[in-house]
């Protein structure tokens, strides 16, 4: 199908999201569980909620990424940058799994 290297970040990348859908359900959970009576344990509650929260906003959001990778991957469109279309090196593939931009193209989202 893929490079060995290619195949190892698929890999990699369906791992990770795995872990997320956990982390999410989890958060899911553990959000809104019936608060206690005393005040001081509510207001510890909501605000132990509210990371929750954030933690699943987080996850949520690096699943989006892992999903479009994934996606891009398959359509074999994983290598080009989404912006130029120049090839984006495996080194930066390596180390950003999710991304969707050459170097050149990430540098001038990060000016702009």
């Amino acid at each position: 199908m893929m490079n060995p290297e290619l195949d190892r970040i698929k890999k990699n990348l369906e791992t990770h999201k795995a872990e997320l859908l956990q982390r999410i359900s989890k958060v899911k959970k553990d959000i809104g569980k019936e608060y206690s009576a005393n005040w001081a344990e509510q207001a510890q509650e909501r605000q132990n909620d509210e990371v929750l929260d954030a933690i699943g906003i987080e996850s949520r959001a690096e699943l989006f990424l892992i999903d479009r990778a994934l996606k891009r991957m398959t359509s074999g469109e994983y290598t080009n940058c989404s912006y130029c279309g120049k090839h984006i090196s495996m080194q930066r593939l390596n180390a950003v799994p999710y991304t969707h931009l050459c170097i050149q193209c990430a540098e001038k989202e990060s000016i702009e």
